[in-house]
């Protein structure tokens, strides 16, 4: 076990577990960092709720939203972590998962500081809905991340974030890979976005999504509604020119913007030191390792697995 603070030997074995073989394009990386957004991408402006404190993922009314869909496995894939660092919280693990797996995969050094706290009961946690919908458009999105104070340039720059990971079909509904190489870090998400001719599909699920055939994968690569409207949009499409022309440009803007997303809902004072409430009244409370004994339903999400969730992640758990 490392000493309290030595988050240097967390980042290591974050680093040492992104090697997953049999897991989607054999990294655990993209839904690390997809962990760290949807973990801070609950959070309003206007009433100060939400975002990355507390780890509200461990609780069901927040980690059974059908938008964390898929979520489950990213956060086994950190129990060995967080078995190795008792002291850690779930809150600073998850999003420092996500700053650690971005520099892996070839994508700019985030700054990112610890002291967020987990919340000890599901008594604060966001209302569902405040995750953005792929299926939507441009107005949807604008709404969405301007309820956490992103700016335009910002929001495209976060979607640079598509560069990695796959869709699934039983999670979100979408099917698919953004790019022809989802583990490793690019601006391939906007020079693809401008450069190639995208056709509406309809899945066998109903869902709509655009695609594009690879000729040397023999796979289609996709987009969602919600790219495609980043692209149409007046406000938007600048920027995403702007990266699929410029990479340090879109690494230094990315690098910043997820910096920010990482740091919603916390306040801190010149010193660094988390100043919300809860920290205060309540430390640095760290929650304790996950049970490896499946609860029930009902009870899922308080430091345990309901039963399909257990079967659901035993292929995963078997190879930490």
């Amino acid at each position: 076990m490392s000493k309290p603070g030595d988050y240097a030997a967390v980042r290591a074995d974050i680093a040492a577990l992104l090697h997953q073989p049999e897991y989607d394009d054999g990294s655990a990386g993209p839904v690390l960092v997809r962990l760290a957004w949807h973990s801070a991408g609950t959070y309003d402006a206007a009433t100060d709720t939400g975002g990355s404190n507390g780890a509200g993922m461990r609780y069901e009314s927040e980690g059974g939203d059908p938008a964390n869909a898929g979520l489950q496995h990213a956060r086994v894939f950190l129990e060995p972590v967080k078995s190795a660092h008792p002291w850690i919280t779930y809150a600073d693990l998850w999003t420092l998962a996500g700053v650690v797996a971005i520099r892996e995969m070839g994508g700019p050094d985030i700054q990112w500081l610890p002291g967020r706290t987990d919340f000890t009961d599901d008594s604060k946690l966001p209302p569902r809905g405040r995750l953005p919908d792929g299926a939507q458009g441009a107005e949807h999105i604008r709404f969405i991340f301007g309820r956490m104070g992103f700016s335009d340039q910002e929001i495209v720059a976060l979607s640079g974030a598509h560069n990695l990971g796959r869709c699934h079909s039983d999670r979100s509904g979408f099917h698919g890979a953004w790019v022809s190489n989802p583990t490793r870090m690019s601006n391939s998400y906007f020079r693809l976005l401008t450069s190639l001719d995208w056709t509406r599909k309809t899945l066998p699920n109903g869902v709509e999504q655009f695609v594009h055939h690879d000729d040397d994968l023999d796979e289609d690569l996709m987009m969602l509604p919600t790219d495609m409207a980043l692209l149409s949009d007046p406000h938007f499409a600048p920027w995403v020119r702007t990266y699929a022309q410029d990479k340090e440009k879109f690494f230094h803007d990315f690098a910043a913007v997820f910096a920010k997303l990482v740091e919603l809902g916390i306040q801190r004072d010149a010193d660094g030191n988390i100043t919300n409430a809860d920290n205060e009244r309540g430390g640095y409370h760290s929650a304790p390792k996950k049970s490896g004994k499946p609860a029930l339903p009902e009870t899922a999400g308080r430091d345990g697995e309901a039963e399909p969730l257990r079967r659901e992640n035993m292929q995963f758990r078997a190879r930490l």
